[in-house]
C-alpha cells in the first residue's frame, strides 16, 4: 500500500527532526522532504509533489500564509495542514481562507497529528479542538450580529422615526405633536418597537440608537 507522502515545513530543525521521526513510526505515512521556510516549501512541492505539506506559519523569507495560498493555487493536488504554536484568530482564519485543510496546535498529542494527516489525505478537514472552539465562537458572534440586524430591519418607518425621537430625549407628547399623531399612538409604536428589539427601558434604547448610528452625540 502506498504511503501518505508528507513535506515537513518549519524554520526549526529540531521540530522538523521530531516530526520526521514520529512519522517514521506510523507505517503508512512518510516524510519525503523538509523545508525551512515557505519559499523552500514551494520549491520542494515542485520537485516532490507530496500529498500533504505540514506548514508552520511564522517563518523567514516567506511565511506559511503566503506559502499555503500559493501551493493551493499552483498545486491543487497537494493539501496543507498548518502546524503551529499560534492559535489566535488573526492566524487561524486567514490560513483557512487561504486553503488549508487542517489546523493543528504544536501542543497537540502526536496521535492527533497523524490522525489529521490521514483525515486530510482522505478528503476531510481537521481542526484541533481548541481551534474548533474558536471558530464556533466566531460563528456564534456573527449569528448574534446577524440576528440583531434582522430584528432592527423589522421596524416600520414610523417606529424608526419614534425610536430616533425617543433616543434624542423627546417626550411622548412632544413626539405626538411633531408627528401629528395622538400620544396613545406614540405609546403603541413605542411598545411595539421595544418589544421587537427586546429593549425595556429608555437608557438601553438610547444605547441601541447610538450603537446603530441612529443618533450621534
Amino acid at each position: 500500500m502506498a504511503k501518505i507522502r508528507v513535506l515537513v515545513t518549519d524554520d526549526h530543525a529540531i521540530v522538523r527532526d521530531g516530526i520526521c521521526a514520529l512519522l517514521a513510526l506510523t507505517g503508512d505515512i512518510e516524510a519525503v522532504g523538509e523545508a525551512a521556510n515557505g519559499r523552500e516549501a514551494l520549491e520542494m512541492v515542485t520537485k516532490l509533489s507530496p500529498d500533504i505539506v505540514l506548514m508552520d506559519i511564522v517563518m523567514p523569507l516567506m511565511d506559511g500564509l503566503e506559502a499555503t495560498r500559493r501551493i493551493r493555487k499552483e498545486f491543487p493536488g497537494t493539501k496543507v495542514i498548518v502546524l503551529t504554536q499560534y492559535e489566535d484568530r488573526e492566524y487561524v482564519l486567514p490560513v483557512i481562507e487561504a486553503g488549508a485543510s487542517g489546523f493543528i496546535s504544536k501542543a497537540a498529542a502526536s496521535s492527533e497529528l497523524t490522525s489529521a494527516i490521514r483525515s486530510v489525505y482522505h478528503g476531510d478537514s481537521f481542526l484541533s479542538p481548541s481551534i474548533a472552539r474558536l471558530l464556533v465562537e466566531d460563528y456564534r458572534q456573527i449569528a448574534r450580529v446577524g440576528k440583531s440586524k434582522d430584528i432592527s430591519e423589522q421596524l416600520t418607518n414610523r417606529e424608526r422615526e419614534i425610536l430616533k425621537l425617543l433616543a434624542e430625549g423627546h417626550s411622548t407628547r412632544e413626539i405626538a405633536r411633531m408627528l401629528v399623531i395622538s400620544p396613545k399612538t406614540v405609546e403603541r409604536h413605542k411598545t411595539n418597537l421595544m418589544a421587537k428589539l427586546d429593549i425595556h427601558n429608555r437608557l438601553d434604547l438610547f444605547k441601541y440608537a447610538l450603537r446603530k448610528g441612529i443618533i450621534v452625540v
